[in-house]
This record gives C-alpha cells, structure tokens and sequence, in this order.
C-alpha cells in the first residue's frame, strides 16, 4: 500500500489562488487608493461566508426534505445544530461591517468610479440565500433592477434555485404533520374544524379577554393567522401550520417541543440578522455617499431602505408572537398529550 503524500498547510487552503485573488483596479489605473484593497478583502470574506452558508442551508432543507423526523434521533439534531451555526456566521457577518466603517467617503472615492458597473447587488450567492430560505421573486423589491445586471448564466442559475422547494415551503409541510391537536393525540372532539376544537375554542377566549380595547383587532388576525379566514394570497404558511408553530411555541418546554422550538426560534434569528445586516449596509451606504446612485446605478440607500421592508422570509412566524398569553393562563393538556410530549411519546416522533 503506497504511503499517502503529507498535506501541506499552504496547499490544503490553496493560499497561491486565494492570496494571488485581489487585484485592486486603481493598481491597474496607476491611481493611489489604499483602501481599495480592504475593500476587495472585505467582500471576498463575504463571499467565503454566503458559501458555508449556503453549504448549512441546502444541508438543513435536504434533511428536511425527509418524510418523517425522529426527535430522538440525530436527524433534529443536526438541523437545530446547523441552523444555529447558520445564525452564528450571520452574526459575523453583520460584525464585519465595522471593519469596512473604517473606510471614510474620501477613501472610497479614491477608487468608487473604477468599479462601475459592478455592484454588490450582482452577488448571486446572495440572491442564492435568500431564494433558498423562501423569498420569492414576485416577493422582491424592484424586479427589474434584481434581473437586470445579473450575467446570463447567472440569472438562469438564480432562476433554477428559485424553482426549488425553499425552507419555507418545507418548513410548511414539516408543521402541518405534527400530531398532537389531532383526535389521534386524545382530543375530545366532533369536528375537523379548528374553530370547534376545544383547545383553540379555549384559548381564542382567552386570548380575546386578555387584549385592551385599543389590541381588538388582534382577533381578526388571529383568526386569520389560524383559522385562515379572509385569506391572504401572499401568505406563506398555512393556517394548519400556524397552528402548529404556535403550539409549539406555547409549551416548548415539553422535551419533544425543545428542539422544534430551537428551530423556530432560529429561523426568526436569521430573517433578524439579514434585515440587520442589510440596515447595517444601509446606513454605511447613506454615510459613504448619501444621496447619490450606487456603483450599479441603483437609488442607492433609498432603494435598500425599501428592500429591508419587503424582504423579510418568516412573516407568519413572527405574526404569531403577537397572539402568545402568559404561562399562566395557557390551557391545560389533556394526559393523554402530555403523555405524548416526553421523549417516549409516539416512539420519538414529533412529525410524522
């Protein structure tokens, strides 16, 4: 058996192509700009990060993609594990704005006109994120301008992805399986309908006395959130699954609800962190140049302004944190669910 050769440092991470990648255009212009080089640097650590990422996300969706997931077995595990390291680089993410803050306009300037046309918008591992976690592209802000200076073969790429099934949509089918409101977890109950269901009869009555005269409306949109009445053709999740999140939110310290709470939760923390990190951008983009267009010829701060308020993924989710009663005041479960909760019920299966 011949001996496998040793690894080297340098040719593992392959530093000869990573380090030879910065190639600022002020070199090639013979212009003095200094900050050009953090500003490649910068931006190729991004690209670095939204490939892990990516390599996190596709794993999560393909786990997801399963018909059945065993709360006792690794399989929820690693999707809660891998979403969390999601949120984790996430967080760099938005941390490593401050480094490229420390580039004044007049810096910038030095080397901003060299880079025309090229944007950041043009990142399609960017586009490639946000359509994998489920936003949608009738769902974007300034479709024409999103289409128009990407590549061909990007823009065929971005397309195909955006053809796939998201996490949304997987988050969706995975919630509308959970068990436990049905007549099989030991609910008394005569009707398929949730509005009859004696959990949900219970609970919206609660609910509805706990709200001041000014939150009234909050019933409506409970009732459109779970009931699905005067439903919204934009949503996302159904009625059947909001039901389903907001049970698990509501006893998530029942062991077999602690790790599709973490999930739920997760999915929250990262719509946060891209709209942080878009409004860090943001900012930085009105500090850098104000008023005038982005190096793609966008608006420049007012055309992110108006895509960080449409571009948000877990809606829905988020909606059902406004419908939550104290601890206190929550239904009691029949034994026959509590039963079903610890890590013995249903064999350790929470969705089936």
């Amino acid at each position: 058996m011949s001996k496998r050769p040793d690894v080297h440092y340098s040719d593992y991470l392959q530093l000869d192509k990573i380090l030879d990648a910065q190639h600022p255009e002020s070199d090639k212009e013979g212009v003095e700009a200094h900050d050009e080089m953090l500003f490649i640097v910068t931006h190729q650590a991004y690209e670095l990060w939204f490939k892990q990422v990516l390599y996190e996300l596709n794993s999560v969706i393909d786990l997801l993609r399963t018909p059945e997931v065993n709360d006792n077995a690794p399989t929820m595990q690693m999707v809660v594990h891998r979403t969390e390291r999601i949120i984790t680089i996430l967080r760099l993410l938005v941390d490593q704005i401050n480094v490229m803050e420390t580039m004044t306009s007049l810096d910038f300037l030095d080397f901003r006109d060299l880079l025309r046309p090229a944007s950041g918008f043009q990142s399609v591992q960017w586009k490639e994120l946000e359509a994998r976690l489920g936003l949608r592209f009738e769902d974007r802000h300034g479709k024409g301008y999103y289409t128009s200076h990407l590549k061909e073969e990007d823009l065929k790429h971005v397309k195909h992805i955006e053809a796939k099934p998201s996490l949304l949509d997987l988050l969706n089918g995975w919630l509308e399986r959970m068990p436990y409101l049905n007549s099989e977890a030991g609910w008394k109950t005569d009707s398929d309908n949730p509005v009859d269901h004696p959990f949900w009869k219970q609970y919206r009555s609660v609910y509805g006395s706990s709200l001041l005269d000014i939150e009234k409306t909050n019933l409506e949109l409970f009732d459109n959130l779970l009931y699905g009445k005067s439903e919204n053709p934009k949503r996302r999740l159904t009625a059947k699954a909001c039901r389903s999140a907001m049970f698990i939110i509501l006893y998530r310290g029942y062991p077999l609800l602690q790790m599709p709470y973490r999930f739920i939760n997760g999915l929250l923390e990262i719509d946060e962190l891209m709209a942080t990190w878009r409004t860090r951008h943001m900012n930085m983009v009105r500090r850098m140049i104000g008023t005038r267009v982005g190096t793609g010829n966008s608006s420049g701060s007012s055309y992110l302004k108006s895509a960080l308020d449409k571009h948000f993924i877990f809606c829905e989710l988020a909606e059902l944190n406004g419908l939550l009663l104290e601890r206190r005041k929550l239904p009691e479960l029949p034994d026959s669910v509590t039963g079903l909760l610890g890590f013995g019920g249903l064999n350790g299966t929470m969705i089936k």
